[in-house]
């Protein structure tokens, strides 16, 4: 039952991002060009809200759906890394016209070219996990 719970969560979730046109690429290729506030908008509430969402979490000692704590992790100090690795995702999303999320949206709209790019962005997954030990971390 949880699982169909996800399932129309997930299908909720990509109707707005496809009637918001957060998944068009061409409101990506207006982003990556400055030519649009639309989705830096998104990603701006979607950032905000994140953050005040983790501040409650956080405040109120809230606990996950089986009743336990919730605990996070704290990020790594370093800001090379991050700048690093967020410009290898913009990158791929540039190239690619869809983050992790939108590919398979996309796809589901009938964009049958994100089939190429999921087997890329898998490949990559996979190129990741047989380097993983031999990059710093």
């Amino acid at each position: 039952m949880k699982l169909l719970k996800f399932f129309l969560v997930g299908i909720f979730f990509g109707i707005i991002l496809v009637k918001s046109e957060a998944v068009s690429w061409y409101r990506i290729f207006e982003m990556f060009k400055f030519q649009s506030f639309h989705m830096y908008g998104i990603i701006g509430s979607a950032v905000f809200l994140g953050m005040l969402f983790l501040w409650l979490m956080k405040k109120t000692n809230l606990k996950s759906i089986d009743g336990d704590a919730i605990h996070l992790q704290p990020k790594d100090r370093g800001f090379v890394r991050y700048i690093i690795g967020g410009s290898i995702f913009g990158l791929g999303w540039a190239l690619g016209g869809a983050c992790p999320g939108p590919m398979y949206i996309l796809l589901g709209t009938g964009v049958f070219s994100m089939l190429i790019v999921i087997a890329a962005a898998v490949l990559g997954t996979f190129v990741y996990g047989v380097l993983k030990d031999k990059l710093p971390h």
